[in-house]
């Protein structure tokens, strides 16, 4: 029987024919922790008497989500992390280079790995036909001590894509809609793998984008094929040799195939608050905002920038609206001064953060105030996510947020482009 691609991978890694309810143990490529579970992974790991790491150079620690710290205890937390890396020689990304998720899409995953995070949107490089998947650091600290870890081999459902996008329709607005139609928990424990004849035409930032989301439908992994795509992408980081084409079986066994045409898909918004309370943005446009948060590992690459800049560009911001920019890389940074987008932002009256997660988790750089309503290109809109239970998260595509910070309210980008 054929096999899909979270079996191919799990078999390859667990040198077995794993098939989906298997339970195997397979080797991990890649473990990485982050600034605000890491201190918990680094103390399960002293406390299970563990003193080494497996594979030191593919033990990675990022320090992204409180960066630069805006607090006492969060900075000790950072030189905890430090001390770590420098005992045990793994690798350690410093604040302002940008987040884990974006870092190791662009320099570490490949075709066919298995990648850990003690974070859940670890499943981003599914984009690259990564097993990616966020565990809890009890699992991490082991997988750091081992180089491998447990998996029942989820079963899969298919999205086939096709058709292309209308104006004004972005990947977000894609994995919102699926979300939409899936619901929080309709895909628990499962592989979201994409397919389908659009996915020739689509981009790797769109990629990233709709991997990262996955587990919003409660996935495990989010699964692109390893493809042209995939080998440009790692060529255009300097990492060709990586490449390996990965691709489903034809006679694959898939659970459930959901089927998307993008020519029928419209801007999408995430009310307050849970990811899968999806409307069209036509139908909840004039909505007030406070603020509106263009970045995170969802959309805070060159391609996204790229969109808000050219909607900006020769506007401003809504007085009464606050505008902040968070790049997801210092290599986007870069790269967005060289374009030129930065300064469109910056003349249009946006706020330019470091890159890292920023407003994204509430820890700093943005937190809402009391009823305050922020449009947010994030990935979770829950009560209290970015900082402040009494205010609003809407969560949408840079365009409409670009678009929204223009009027001061919630508006269809298709109105200003």
């Amino acid at each position: 029987m054929g096999k899909t691609l979270a079996e191919k991978i799990l078999s390859l890694k667990s040198h077995s024919e794993a098939k989906a309810g298997d339970v195997v143990i397979a080797d991990v490529d890649l473990a990485f922790v982050q600034d605000t579970t890491g201190p918990l992974t680094i103390r399960q790991f002293k406390e299970s008497g563990f003193e080494a790491l497996a594979k030191p150079q593919q033990t990675i620690i990022f320090l992204d989500h409180a960066a630069p710290s805006p607090a006492q205890q969060l900075s000790n937390d950072h030189i905890l992390l430090r001390r770590f890396a420098e005992e045990t020689g793994c690798r350690i990304y410093e604040v302002g280079e940008g987040i884990c998720h974006q870092l190791v899409a662009e320099q570490f995953a490949s075709p066919g790995d298995v990648i850990l995070g003690s974070d859940s949107h670890t499943v981003t490089a599914g984009a690259l036909g990564a097993f990616a998947t966020g565990m809890g650091s009890s699992d991490v600290a082991v997988a750091l001590a081992l180089g491998k870890t447990w998996f029942r081999v989820p079963e899969s459902f298919l999205i086939e894509l096709n058709g292309v996008f209308p104006r004004g329709v972005y990947a977000k607005d894609l994995i919102l809609y699926l979300i939409g139609q899936i619901g929080a928990d309709g895909a628990n424990y499962k592989a979201l793998e994409f397919g389908g004849e659009a996915l020739a035409q689509m981009t790797m930032s769109q990629r990233l984008t709709i991997a990262n989301m996955a587990v919003e439908a409660g996935a495990k992994v989010g699964l692109f094929p390893g493809d042209k795509i995939t080998q440009d992408f790692l060529m255009e980081y300097g990492r060709g040799d990586n490449y390996k084409p990965l691709y489903p079986d034809a006679e694959a066994n898939y659970e459930q195939v959901i089927p998307v045409n993008l020519d029928q898909l419209e801007p999408m918004l995430s009310l307050p608050h849970a990811v899968d309370n999806v409307r069209p943005v036509t139908r909840v446009k004039g909505v007030k905002i406070q603020q509106a948060f263009i970045g995170t590992c969802t959309n805070g690459r060159l391609e996204d920038l790229a969109v808000v800049a050219e909607i900006l560009k020769g506007k401003k911001r809504h007085p009464a609206t606050r505008l902040l920019i968070a790049p997801a890389s210092r290599q986007v940074l870069i790269r967005a001064m060289k374009e030129g987008y930065i300064q469109s932002l910056v003349k249009a009256g946006a706020t330019i953060l470091p890159p890292g997660c920023a407003a994204c988790l509430g820890l700093h750089q943005g937190v809402l105030g009391d009823s305050e309503v922020c449009i947010s290109t994030a990935n979770r809109n829950f009560k209290g996510r970015m900082g402040n239970p009494d205010a609003m998260i809407y969560l949408a595509s840079p365009a409409t947020a670009a678009a929204s910070a223009i009027r001061g309210e919630i508006t269809d980008p298709r109105e200003v482009t």
